[in-house]
């Protein structure tokens, strides 16, 4: 008998194992702390200036990176503002529905609802990073900058 079966074991007698919580309680936490974020976000403006700290790599290198205007994309799509939030931050607003989609899948997938899942190729892994950076180097070159920047 290996180790983890033991403890297997006396967590199902009501052994000295810590107990084990509901599979629901994973994605209530994340929804909760996402729409606590988002309210707080909707609540204290980041347009404003002092609100938020600076980015960091703003800060270190003058660049803009991919997750520059987040916040204020954030605090736009809070209140209704599409056309505001895709201004700040265009791959924000695109991300924002697949996080929702894959929080729904995942929220279903626990609750013992079957769903239809399998491992990412790897060229649609290497395709996201390369779009990511893509998009790093196009928001600050001068030439797309006016339609990229935050």
């Amino acid at each position: 008998m290996t180790i983890a079966e033991r403890v297997d074991d006396v967590t199902e007698a009501g052994g000295r194992g810590a107990p084990r919580l509901p599979a629901w309680v994973s994605p209530s936490g994340v929804a909760v702390a996402f729409l606590s974020a988002a309210a707080y976000i909707g609540a204290v403006n980041p347009h404003n200036a002092d609100h938020y700290p600076t980015c960091p790599s703003l800060w270190l290198t003058g660049y803009y990176c991919p997750g520059c205007g987040s916040l204020r994309a954030t605090h736009d799509l809070v209140h209704g503002n599409l056309a505001g939030a895709w201004d700040m931050n265009p791959l924000f607003v695109i991300v924002v529905p697949w996080l929702a989609w894959r929080w729904i899948k995942w929220a279903l997938a626990v609750t013992g609802h079957p769903v239809k899942t399998r491992p990412a190729p790897a060229w649609a892994i290497y395709a996201l990073v390369g779009a990511i950076v893509g998009y790093w180097i196009a928001r600050n070159v001068p030439m797309f900058a006016p339609y990229l920047a935050p």
